[in-house]
């Protein structure tokens, strides 16, 4: 006989994780909780928990709440996390998506602390996009035709099933009735949601092409996107900035665009509303350079200096041309000059060494398929990703600082 305390060695990672977690100001999901003392209804769990539990699941590669759910029963380390609490899937869900402004909040103190200790400089700051597989399935992609069908019967099964349980109160249980409702409202919204986002993919079709668009019935922020390996599948856009000295992440964002032209000047503005600071040096690859995102850089308070390579010159096949071209403002003029010195070419190197390790880690750690669907959940799973990507990255560098004072 041991107790898990016993079980589970000191230098876990899922004490590491436990102490941060006991660190955060988690008032709002207090605040939430209608079980209080003195009042009916069963206790609450602590928010502390669920929190570890997804975090340290994260660093595990976890991501569906089943399994996390069954780690809970049989595992010494998630064990020892709960202490003794019974969880269940559903509410293990419901915690990792629903709480997307805290995870963001959580990101922005965590780096600004980080930087007060002065782990984080953020004077460089590599950005890199990554296409990850969306769980919408390619056939749930219908056309307008089709989409506008479908909706109409989603809206007569609702009725008949409303009806149904109109006529034969008793033909269910009430928590029968509320599932099958359920299941069918939600089958109508997503349809309809389908619908209001197929102008946006006709938008961005061939005029001979806009009547074969498609948009997908399960997801429809889900968007058919080129895949590292060269297929084409349902997929998002997932947005990283790392912090080259430290390899902190400093900013996330989650969209349904393929091309990753146009992302950059977005993740500068992020890391202004975040830390009151942009980044010094920005490194970025050629899919980034973009001259509206290089003025808008030159043009940030304080400015940011873009490192990313000189495409190849269209007119004259394989040749880099480093000369001002009729169309460059003054900005991207010095890009251009900056970027043909050995200096600058090697400031760039450093961004495989950064944005793509968080990457392979990212890979690694789960981030092979989301098994959630929209957007806003989609940016809860990477938030929870960064969160746990710092917390043992902060954890290294400061066992750095400590052996280097030794």
């Amino acid at each position: 006989m041991a107790s898990l305390d016993a079980m589970l060695p000191e230098d876990h990672p899922a004490r590491v994780v436990w102490e941060y977690v006991e660190g955060l100001d988690l008032a709002c999901l207090h605040e939430s909780i209608r079980a209080v003392e003195g009042r009916p209804g069963r206790d609450a769990m602590d928010p502390r928990i669920p929190m570890a539990l997804w975090l340290y699941a994260t660093l595990e590669g976890v991501g569906a709440a089943r399994e996390l759910d069954r780690l809970c029963q049989g595992h010494v380390a998630y064990q020892w996390i709960c202490g003794g609490v019974s969880v269940n899937y559903h509410t293990l869900s419901d915690f990792r998506t629903g709480n997307v402004e805290l995870l963001d909040g959580l990101l922005t103190r965590s780096v600004a602390g980080l930087m007060q200790e002065g782990l984080v400089t953020m004077k460089r700051v590599a950005q890199d996009g990554m296409r990850v597989r969306a769980s919408a399935g390619s056939s749930s992609f219908r056309r307008g035709k089709t989409l506008e069908r479908l909706e109409t019967e989603a809206r007569q099964q609702v009725d008949a099933l409303r009806k149904e349980l109109q006529d034969d109160p008793g033909a269910a249980t009430k928590r029968q009735q509320a599932a099958r409702e359920r299941a069918h409202r939600e089958r109508q919204e997503r349809i309809a949601r389908a619908r209001q986002v197929l102008p946006q993919v006709q938008a961005k079709k061939r005029p001979d092409k806009k009547d074969q668009a498609r948009a997908s019935t399960t997801d429809p922020d889900a968007r058919f996107m080129k895949m590292p390996d060269g297929g084409v599948r349902p997929a998002v856009n997932v947005q990283l900035a790392t912090d080259t000295q430290s390899q902190i992440i400093t900013g996330a964002d989650v969209g349904n665009v393929g091309s990753d032209m146009g992302q950059m000047s977005p993740m500068i503005e992020q890391h202004k509303e975040r830390y009151d600071r942009t980044p010094q040096e920005m490194l970025a690859d050629g899919g980034f350079a973009a001259r509206d995102d290089i003025d808008s850089a030159s043009r940030a308070e304080p400015p940011t200096t873009v490192y990313a390579p000189v495409q190849k010159s269209r007119k004259e096949e394989g040749k880099v041309c480093y000369d001002r071209q009729p169309a460059d403002t003054d900005a991207v003029a010095q890009w251009r000059q900056r970027m043909s010195t050995p200096e600058a070419q090697a400031i760039y190197k450093e961004r495989a060494a950064t944005a793509e390790c968080v990457n392979a880690l990212a890979r690694n750690r789960g981030m092979q398929q989301f098994l959630v669907r929209g957007l806003r959940k989609i940016r809860a799973v990477v938030l929870w990703f960064a969160l746990a990507h710092n917390l043992m990255r902060a954890a290294f560098l400061r066992r750095q600082v400590a052996a280097a004072n030794a």
